[in-house]
């Protein structure tokens, strides 16, 4: 029997879901239960993103990759349903009132070829969830890019850069408005600090960034 989260009791005990001390600009899980109240690992001290604050909701490992993979690839939108209760969970302080919500974009082939865009699917129940203003085309993607599996941080950054733009039509709505960045998995972070960087060009408050899940780095 599925749980009230649309997991088994085995499924959910495989899941690799981030809790205790994090990270608070990356979400990655730091040693020791520090209690700090604004923790920030060791990469994020020594080179800081350019969003504000940061959480993720698992590790993409395992049970959580399997998800992320059936979400992206496997036409499971049922998945966005529950994916948006524990972002929500995940995005406990850290939303304002008159933020806004945006996903990160496809390219319009990509999106073409898959049918949706997942993180957008997110959005689109994260929002009510939070009692915030969902816009799931405030970003755009105008110049397709390769695949980033595989690539290193500062391949991912070249690669990404420029390929993310705010949309125009939506420059008024984003001025001074603080942004919760939504997005499937964070890699290196080179996505998030591109789409980041648009909004912060166009004009915006802070930037927050949320994922379903983040891959797991040395601390």
């Amino acid at each position: 029997m599925d749980s009230d989260f649309g997991l088994c009791g085995d499924c959910w005990r495989d899941t690799p879901f981030i809790g205790g001390t994090v990270c608070d600009a990356c979400g990655v899980p730091l040693p020791g239960g520090q209690g700090e109240a604004a923790a920030r690992c060791d990469q994020c001290l020594s080179h800081p993103p350019p969003w504000n604050r940061g959480r993720a909701v698992m590790l993409y490992a395992g049970t959580a990759r399997r998800l992320v993979m059936q979400l992206k690839h496997g036409d499971r939108q049922d998945i966005a349903a529950p994916a948006a209760r524990w972002l929500a969970e995940a995005a406990q302080g850290l939303t304002r009132p008159d933020m806004l919500i945006a996903p990160v974009p496809l390219h319009r082939w990509r999106l073409l070829g898959r049918g949706y865009n997942q993180s957008a699917l997110l959005t689109r129940r994260l929002g009510p969830h939070l009692g915030l203003r969902d816009i799931p085309d405030l970003l755009q993607r105008p110049r397709a890019t390769p695949s980033l599996d595989g690539k290193s941080r500062t391949e991912r950054q070249g690669i990404l850069a420029e390929a993310i733009r705010v949309t125009p039509r939506h420059a008024g709505a984003v001025a001074g408005r603080p942004v919760l960045l939504v997005d499937d998995v964070m890699t290196s972070g080179a996505t998030f600090s591109a789409a980041t960087g648009a909004l912060l060009a166009a004009g915006s408050g802070p930037v927050t960034v949320l994922a379903l899940a983040r891959v797991g780095k040395a601390l």
